[in-house]
């Protein structure tokens, strides 16, 4: 008579849920009588306090960056281009003056290109706190076809440039003397006189001109706004006049 040892397959055993987790939460509460729904309505509940407290802990601690002195100082000044000789701070200029203090609080910002079409770029600034809520800011812009820029280079400068911006806008901050350099308020006429004049160049020469002209105009007044549009009129004239030729 033989003996024959069967081995029966063992069952693997699932870890307890840990405690507070959703998952022990809902085991309790079917222990306890609830139903699906109820469970599913406690569960919701329970989603928006923790929106809520994310939200509150986030203004808390942006409060408190608000609170810190940080100062972004224009330092370069621009070479060629229609903003020659205007100082501004490059986009490293802003990260390193902003990320201490938002480090030090449990802020974080970063950026995503969220629209990358051949004649617009768009550029999302998202500030995230470590208790999980976040805001962002958009902005956007044609590529930046100044002289001397090849496609590539075009499409980096628009990037970079909204990167610097809506990050400063995010962090509600300017470049020190942003109010004070003599810049005169927006008036939107004058936008639009110039965008006028674009429309009227004949040649790429009488186009480069007025982009010269008209956007060391525009850029005084610290309207981005009115800015991107001029820039936008005078890259589509700058196409219609290339395809003409």
């Amino acid at each position: 008579m033989s003996t024959e040892i069967i081995e029966t397959p063992q069952t693997a055993v699932a870890a307890p849920a840990p405690a507070g987790s959703p998952m022990a939460m809902a085991i309790a509460a079917l222990q306890s009588g609830m139903s699906p729904e109820q469970i599913g309505q406690m569960m919701d509940l329970q989603d928006r306090y923790n929106a809520t407290q994310a939200k509150k802990a986030y203004d808390e601690a942006f409060a408190a960056f608000k609170a810190e002195s940080v100062t972004i100082i224009k330092g370069k000044a621009r070479s060629d281009g229609p903003l020659k000789n205007q100082k501004y701070a490059e986009l490293h200029d802003v990260v390193n003056a902003v990320t201490p203090a938002l480090s030090k609080h449990g802020l974080s910002s970063s950026w995503k290109l969220t629209k990358d079409d051949k004649d617009w770029m768009e550029v999302t600034c998202y500030l995230r706190h470590v208790g999980g809520h976040q805001e962002s800011v958009s902005m956007g812009g044609p590529p930046d076809a100044g002289p001397g820029r090849n496609a590539i280079q075009s499409r980096a400068s628009t990037k970079t440039y909204l990167e610097r911006y809506t990050l400063k806008a995010i962090t509600g901050l300017s470049e020190q003397d942003d109010d004070t350099d003599g810049r005169a308020p927006a008036d939107p006429a004058l936008k639009d006189s110039w965008i006028s004049e674009v429309a009227k160049a004949e040649t790429l020469e009488e186009l480069e001109t007025i982009w010269q002209q008209g956007g060391n105009v525009i850029y005084a007044t610290n309207n981005l706004a009115d800015y991107n549009a001029f820039k936008k009129a005078v890259s589509d004239k700058k196409k219609m006049l290339t395809e003409a030729q």
